[in-house]
C-alpha cells in the first residue's frame, strides 16, 4: 500500500466537487467547504464524535448531520460491570441547520432539546464536552462536564474518494492522547477522569458517502514507558489506495502504518480477537468486556453496529524500530454497517 502523505495547505476539493490530492496528513491542511461539494444537500455528511475512556468507565458523545437525518448520541459504559446504555435523539432532513465547523480547529457545536443539551466548546490548548440528559436510563439522569487537553501534536487526517462515484468523498480528523479531566454523574454516583491516567479521542469527519458501506476502527489511548501512547486503526470502505488510517501515536508523534486487519471470532464478538498488520509493526491481542451493539432501521437509514471494548495487548514498532509492549490497554475496536 502507498501512504501519500499531504503536506500543502490547498482546497479539499477542485471545481468538479472530486478530492483534489487523496491521502494522509499529520495535521488539517486541506480546507473544507461544505459549498464546494456537487452533490444534494441531504447526501453531506458532517459530525464530530468524541469517545473518553478510563479503567471503569468510557463515554461517547456525537452531534451529526446527515442530510436526511440528524443523529445526536450519548453512549454510558461501565467497564467494571460490563454495562453500557445508549440513548439517540433521530431529527429528520437537518440538511446544515446544525452549522457545523468546517475545520476541527475552531467553531463550537451544540444541540439541544427538551431531554439533551450537548455542547462540545474548542478553546486554545483543549476541548470541553458539556452533556446533560434527563431520563437518560430508567428515569435517571446523566451529566458531564469534561476537559480534553490538546498540546501541538500530530493527528491522523484522511482524505478518501470513492473509485464508483468522484463526488463522493470523506474528509476526516482522529485526536489521539487528549489527557481527560473532569466528571461523570448518573445514578447517584459520581465518577471522575484523571489526566494522568484517562484519555479522550476525537473523531471528526465530513463528506459525501455512498449509501452502503462496512467499516472496521479501532482507536485507544493509554500510558506506554511513561509516556503518551495512543493508535487509529481503520479500514472498509472508499478508495484507500492512496493512503490508509492506520497509525501509532507516542510522544506526540505519528508513525505510520501500512494495512491491518481485524480477525474477529465468527461466533461471538466476545471473544478474543487477533488484530495484525502487513507490515508486522501492530501485532495485538483484543480481550474485550463489552459489545456495545446498536441496529437501527428507520425507513432508508439503516445502521448494525458492534462497537466493542476491551482490552489490547502486543507490540507496537515505532519508526526507529523501537519496540513498544502493550500490556491491557483498554481501547475499543467496531466493526460497522451502515446504510444511509
Amino acid at each position: 500500500m502507498r501512504n501519500h502523505e499531504v503536506t500543502k495547505v490547498q482546497q479539499l476539493l477542485k471545481y468538479d466537487g472530486s478530492l483534489r490530492e487523496p491521502g494522509w496528513s499529520r495535521q488539517m491542511y486541506q480546507i473544507y467547504d461544505r459549498s464546494k461539494i456537487k452533490a444534494p444537500a441531504f447526501k453531506i455528511k458532517e459530525w464530530d464524535y468524541y469517545a473518553v475512556v478510563g479503567n471503569e468507565i468510557a463515554v461517547a458523545f456525537t452531534i451529526s448531520d446527515d442530510g436526511y437525518i440528524g443523529l445526536e448520541s450519548v453512549s454510558l459504559i461501565d467497564l467494571k460491570r460490563a454495562w453500557e446504555h445508549t440513548e439517540t435523539v433521530l431529527k429528520p432532513f437537518p440538511m446544515g441547520k446544525l452549522g457545523m465547523p468546517p475545520s476541527s480547529k475552531e467553531g463550537d457545536v451544540s444541540y439541544k432539546d427538551r431531554r439533551l443539551q450537548m455542547e462540545f466548546q474548542v478553546r486554545p490548548g483543549k476541548r470541553r464536552i458539556k452533556c446533560s440528559f434527563k431520563h437518560f436510563c430508567d428515569k435517571k439522569d446523566l451529566y458531564c462536564d469534561i476537559i480534553l487537553e490538546q498540546p501541538p501534536m500530530d493527528t491522523m487526517v484522511i482524505a478518501t474518494p470513492w473509485k464508483e462515484n468522484k463526488k463522493a468523498f470523506y474528509y476526516n480528523q482522529k485526536i489521539n492522547c487528549m489527557r481527560a479531566k473532569g466528571i461523570v454523574r448518573f445514578g447517584g454516583k459520581e465518577y471522575q477522569f484523571s489526566p494522568e491516567t484517562d484519555f479522550g479521542t476525537l473523531d471528526w469527519g465530513r463528506g459525501v458517502w455512498t449509501y452502503s458501506n462496512t467499516w472496521y476502527w479501532s482507536s485507544g489511548n493509554g500510558i506506554v514507558d511513561g509516556r503518551p501512547f495512543g493508535f487509529n486503526l481503520g479500514y472498509g470502505f472508499g478508495d484507500t489506495s492512496a493512503a490508509s488510517e492506520n497509525i501509532i501515536f507516542y510522544e506526540g508523534k505519528g508513525h505510520k502504518l501500512a494495512d491491518v486487519q481485524f480477525h474477529i471470532p465468527r461466533d461471538s464478538y466476545l471473544r478474543k480477537w487477533k488484530i495484525t498488520s502487513s507490515d508486522g509493526r501492530f501485532e495485538m491481542e483484543f480481550s474485550p468486556i463489552i459489545d456495545r451493539a446498536a441496529n437501527l432501521s428507520a425507513v432508508i437509514v439503516e445502521s448494525d453496529q458492534h462497537q466493542v471494548f476491551g482490552r489490547m495487548s502486543g507490540r507496537a514498532v515505532l519508526d526507529d524500530k523501537r519496540v513498544l509492549e502493550i500490556r491491557d490497554l483498554v481501547c475499543f475496536a467496531e466493526k460497522v454497517h451502515n446504510r444511509y
